[in-house]
């Protein structure tokens, strides 16, 4: 039986600010660090041995694998980054205050565009300064993959692929695996792993650098599901 944990990363400095982020690369705030080495304590505690670490290309989830994994003896285990475990894209609402978004569109639109499972944000230009398309650690992604935006049935169909060919062999072969990404993309997996309704899955949160814990069949269903802390 695999052992599947994931870890969402800890605060960054924009969850502390109350900014939308998603592909914006920033840091972990203090409290964001604590919570990633509170995280390994838990898993050392927990006496999880991993085989694979995964994680995104953003700052704030690699640091919170890396305090995991060094706050439980285990930092040298190899380790992937993908884009496709990237936060949801929120198009142009990245950077923008939460709250004075809700001013401008109204709290209702807001709601929308952050809880709707197949309501895109308001898209960025890919000419914007602020795209991706001019991020050097995605130059050899297809322009075409780069998103302008994404809602959570976009961040399925991005993080899917990854699974099923790289993460699931993993778990097939016996192996233990974390995965430290982000609110979204985690989301994402949970309702694929688990099955949950397009209308369910928006009622599920990932808490901050808290390990959720999956014992796996042989087929990859949920035999148990603990959470840490």
């Amino acid at each position: 039986m695999a052992k599947l944990v994931f870890i969402r990363h800890g605060q960054s400095e924009w969850n502390l600010s109350n900014q939308f982020t998603g592909w914006v690369d920033v840091d972990l705030s203090e409290e964001g660090v604590r919570q990633a080495q509170n995280a390994g304590a838990l898993l050392k505690k927990e006496g999880i041995e991993f085989d694979q670490a995964y994680t995104s290309v953003l700052t704030r989830a690699i640091k919170t694998l890396h305090y995991a994994l060094e706050g439980s003896d285990q930092l040298w285990i190899p380790e992937t980054k993908t884009w496709r475990l990237n936060e949801r894209h929120y198009g142009a609402l990245q950077g923008q205050n939460k709250a004075e978004a809700a001013e401008k569109w109204g709290d209702e639109q807001v709601h929308i565009w952050r809880r709707s499972y197949d309501t895109l944000p308001p898209l960025l230009d890919a000419n914007d300064e602020g795209s991706a398309a001019q991020d050097r650690r995605y130059a050899d992604l297809d322009p075409r993959a780069i998103p302008g935006g994404e809602n959570l049935k976009v961040t399925l169909e991005r993080v899917i692929p990854f699974w099923e060919d790289e993460i699931a062999p993993k778990l097939l072969d016996g192996k233990n695996v974390i995965i430290a990404a982000h609110g979204n993309s985690l989301r994402a997996l949970t309702k694929y792993i688990e099955n949950i309704s397009d209308e369910d899955i928006m009622g599920v949160e990932m808490a901050t650098g808290e390990p959720v814990v999956y014992d796996l069949d042989d087929k990859l269903n949920v035999v148990s599901k603990k959470k840490l802390g």
